[in-house]
């Protein structure tokens, strides 16, 4: 099973991000030409796998991971907005990931003191929730992001969380207007249908596997790029348009409910059945890096 193949990811750096080793990118050739079968999270990455790894069509199967549609599911609003401490009349944007320049909360900020500045009697009410640790690359100021607040004179509106269960996140989904997935790279979203299998519409970038975890316009929106005034026109339209944001949250929870645990089982088993009828292939020069 691949996941943020190397050759992507290098692809679509994002600003201040460091490219993965070649050393890296030489293992993950290894063990494409080494496997029985190889598992696509998207037909993306599947595609991605042929055109970046050379990797044989017929090796290559799409299995969507799942998540766990009973944890995360419709929930009380208010209920979760009194867990976090969060008014019950906010605008809640929500980051939920590793705090990394690959994942790009700083868009989310940028984004909403855009919308502030579009919407400034609604200064008070917005909330922007990031909820996630430092992690991957790219982070010769780990601090950057609070900077960011302080500089845009958000301090009061930020609320930063650590990583949290999966029952804590759930309610966060169901406090939340909306969840951003600003990432420049993504095999394919899990928070995304996490967030939609709790009724909340997502705002994501129109990459990898996004395009195919967020319905745009059905479950969510896409976005082109990561400009602050596109993103922020985006919040506008689920923050301010209580009718396309009531269609969505619909759209939410029935979009993600293609994305359940057991269709995932039963994807995999059939990849492990082929595996076992495939005939072994022997690779010469196989080093473990």
């Amino acid at each position: 099973t691949m996941h943020t193949m190397a050759k992507v990811k290098n692809s679509t750096l994002a600003i201040g991000d460091i490219a993965e080793p070649a050393e890296r990118e030489i293992g993950e050739q290894q063990v494409v030409d080494a496997a029985s079968q190889l598992v696509a999270n998207t037909q993306a990455e599947a595609d991605e796998l042929i055109n970046l790894y050379s990797a044989d069509k017929k090796r290559v199967n799409v299995v969507n991971p799942g998540v766990d549609l009973e944890v995360f599911n419709i929930g009380d609003k208010t209920k979760a907005r009194k867990e976090f401490g969060i008014p019950q009349d906010a605008i809640v944007f929500t980051f939920v990931g590793r705090v990394q320049p690959l994942k790009a909360p700083d868009v989310l900020v940028k984004a909403a003191h855009q919308f502030i500045q579009n919407n400034p009697q609604l200064k008070n009410k917005v909330r922007i929730v990031i909820c996630g640790g430092l992690s991957g690359t790219g982070f010769d100021h780990p601090d950057s992001l609070m900077h960011l607040v302080k500089e845009l004179h958000l301090t009061e509106n930020v609320m930063f969380l650590p990583p949290s269960t999966r029952e804590k996140l759930a309610a966060l989904y169901q406090a939340s207007t909306l969840v951003a997935v600003p990432s420049y790279s993504e095999s394919f979203g899990l928070v995304a249908v996490e967030a939609q299998a709790c009724g909340t519409p997502v705002i994501a970038t129109n990459v990898g596997g996004l395009k195919t975890v967020v319905a745009d316009n059905s479950s969510g929106l896409l976005v082109n790029g990561h400009d602050a005034r596109t993103w922020a026109e985006a919040l506008s339209q689920i923050a301010l348009n209580e009718e396309l944001a009531n269609r969505l949250q619909i759209g939410a929870r029935q979009h993600a409910s293609k994305f359940s645990w057991d269709k995932t089982v039963d994807g995999l088993v059939a990849v492990y059945e082929k595996a076992i009828s495939t005939p072994t292939k022997t690779i010469r020069n196989l080093k473990v890096i």
